[in-house]
């Protein structure tokens, strides 16, 4: 299918140092440049962030210190991207939460007023999530071919649940499902071990994501101004912290595992 354009459009991803849009930086970008007459110009950048890339973060991308060593910064680039990109509309994948504030960010860096003025943005990820809707009412037309008609009342949703369960159960026997890391195997089979594993939030130590663990199995935090260090380290420069959390809004259940990661670091000091 053609687009119908009135003016370019920029379809564009970021990989980056991270995920916080006020410290993290772009280490690669690809544009596309989709033109009104269909025509598609592609550009790839591999771009110096001028800070440390974090391990974990290269396990995800492949994109180490070493690869970008000797490649442009941003601010060399700007000027370049700036006319490449000119008056286009962009468009993305989860590009309104990250990539186009990302980009922006960037910009503002370099010293270049990036506006989103008279452009359009279109975030792909949101009509796949707008026209397949991920929630239990959209599970159960999906999967049963039903509609709910008590949505939000528990014992109907209870009861939509565990059919949707038995159908994906039997949709996905014997499928394929690539992770990640390009590792294939069969994941839904009727063990609620294995269920339990795939179904897993990441790599979250406490139930909501507030910490997680990192590459050695340290809980570490996933917020705030220690994003990214580990919980018994900060604890021990800055004791401060726990109290602060424990006197926060946190959840019980995080409160009572940074009491068990405090009272183990105190354990382990005596």
């Amino acid at each position: 299918m053609n687009l119908k354009l009135s003016k370019p459009l920029i379809v564009f991803d970021i990989e980056s140092t991270g995920l916080v849009v006020g410290k993290d930086k772009i280490i690669e970008l690809c544009l596309i440049k989709v033109m009104p007459d269909g025509n598609e110009i592609e550009k790839l950048y591999r771009i110096n962030p001028g800070q440390h890339i974090p391990e974990e973060t290269t396990e995800i991308h492949g994109i180490s210190d070493k690869d970008v060593e000797n490649c442009p910064t941003f601010a060399q680039l700007a000027p370049e991207l700036m006319n490449f990109i000119g008056n286009s509309d962009l468009c993305g994948y989860n590009s309104n939460k990250f990539d186009v504030p990302l980009l922006v960010e960037e910009f503002l860096r370099a010293g270049v007023d990036f506006s989103l003025h008279n452009r359009r943005i279109i975030d792909v990820q949101n009509i796949f999530h707008k026209m397949e809707p991920r929630n239990l009412k959209g599970a159960y037309k999906f999967y049963c071919n039903k509609e709910l008609t008590d949505a939000h009342t528990a014992n109907a949703d209870t009861r939509a649940t565990l059919e949707v369960f038995k159908a994906q159960l039997e949709r996905y026997e014997g499928v394929e499902y690539e992770d990640s890391d390009g590792k294939i195997s069969i994941p839904i089979v009727n063990d609620m071990n294995k269920l339990s594993v795939f179904t897993k939030n990441g790599n979250w130590a406490d139930l909501v994501g507030h910490l997680y663990y990192n590459k050695d199995k340290k809980e570490c935090f996933n917020f705030g101004k220690h994003k990214g260090c580990e919980v018994e380290k900060v604890f021990e420069t800055e004791p401060a912290y726990y109290a602060w959390m424990m006197n926060s809004d946190f959840p019980l259940s995080t409160k009572k595992l940074i009491t068990e990661i405090r009272t183990r670091r105190l354990l382990k000091n005596n």
